[in-house]
């Protein structure tokens, strides 16, 4: 299994990324591509390889934390890579460490393919296993910025919404949050995250 790759981002999608090492192009899977987006920059990403008899998929994650929480997020019943990416899109895993040790799967529920008896076995199976893993990586908060919307910002908001999409959010999830996105003067991965945060409320 790759540790990590350190590459520069060639291309993002909604959904991945291609990371340019050594003149390869690799693929990769992330919970919010638009982290990720340094244009020239050289970066490390954390990867996991997810192999089934029809999918081998390369998995990119920010740090070792994040990842390992993915892996653990993979071993509940009911959970698939896209399920737990769209966990760690909130950028805030020390909200779900919480939820799993409070038992609160009335937050659980509000991620896209989490119903309640998937957050059920998240809290079975999770209750005191993710200090180690998450430790004190909590999600950090966005600043507020009142400016109008420009035509960048508008690619920038359109990009944020197609990976809200791809995370498995609804359009009538994604109409609730969108006029308050559209008063921020963010950059795509910012609008995500500040979506997450308003729709996991």
């Amino acid at each position: 299994m790759y540790e990590f790759l350190r590459g520069s981002v060639v291309h993002t999608e909604r959904e991945t990324i291609t990371l340019e090492v050594n003149n390869i192009g690799y693929l990769i899977y992330c919970a919010n591509p638009f982290v990720f987006d340094k244009k020239g920059q050289e970066i490390i990403i954390y990867t996991y390889q997810y192999v089934r008899e029809d999918v081998l998929r390369l998995y990119g994650f920010a740090s070792r934390k994040e990842r390992g929480l993915f892996e653990l997020l993979l071993q509940v019943s009911g959970i698939g890579p896209k399920g737990a990416l769209a966990i760690l899109a909130a950028g805030a895993p020390a909200q779900v460490m919480q939820a799993i040790e409070e038992e609160n799967d009335k937050f659980l529920v509000k991620f896209p393919g989490v119903g309640k008896k998937t957050a059920r076995q998240m809290i079975l199976d999770l209750k005191g296993k993710l200090q180690d893993i998450i430790g004190d990586s909590a999600g950090s908060s966005l600043d507020l910025k009142d400016e109008p919307i420009n035509s960048m910002e508008e690619d920038e908001l359109e990009e944020a919404l197609e990976a809200l999409r791809a995370l498995g959010y609804g359009e009538k999830e994604i109409a609730k949050v969108k006029p308050k996105l559209k008063k921020e003067n963010l950059s795509a991965d910012e609008y995500v995250r500040k979506a997450l945060q308003w729709m996991l409320a």
